[in-house]
């Protein structure tokens, strides 16, 4: 699985408005200088955070951006897939909608096994969570093994 520039980076721009909490809105170049994002990428982002749901925006001179909803409710998959669609897709299509036969016939669950994962990890962090670096326990659990942070 790989996460792209685009998913990192609003994952990021998000937690910076979950820290932000109730404060002003923030404005797209704050954002960008405070998470290194390159800011017409970022506006780019911010857009399409907006019409799923994820922001609000408000325009003038104490415009910005801000959650559209309580960090605590929005999950770091509810961000990858406003930005990117679905979590887990092999050659663009969605796992369930794939078919193999013969040998290769078990991939099938295999892929099904690895989104389940992947769902399990992301679904269940929220933005909440990073921000204040409260991780569930079998996340810390899951990354405080040691070969989690080499490359075979």
């Amino acid at each position: 699985m790989r996460i792209s520039a685009r998913a990192d980076y609003a994952v990021r721009a998000a937690l910076q408005l979950a820290a932000a909490r109730d404060a002003e809105p923030l404005k797209a170049e704050a954002i960008a200088d405070a998470q290194n994002i390159p800011h017409k990428f970022l506006e780019s982002i911010l857009n399409d955070m907006r019409r799923g749901g994820l922001v609000l925006s408000r325009r003038g001179g104490n415009g910005g951006y801000r959650l559209a909803k309580p960090a605590g409710s929005i999950s770091i998959a509810d961000v990858i897939r406003v930005v990117d669609g679905p979590l887990v897709s092999v050659r663009g299509v969605r796992p369930p909608e794939l078919s193999y036969t013969g040998p290769a016939e078990s991939l099938l669950p295999l892929w099904i096994a690895l989104r389940s994962h992947v769902r399990e990890i992301l679904d269940g962090v929220s933005l909440a969570e990073v921000a204040t670096a409260q991780l569930p326990v079998a996340v810390s659990e899951l990354a405080d093994a040691p070969s989690a942070w080499t490359n075979p």
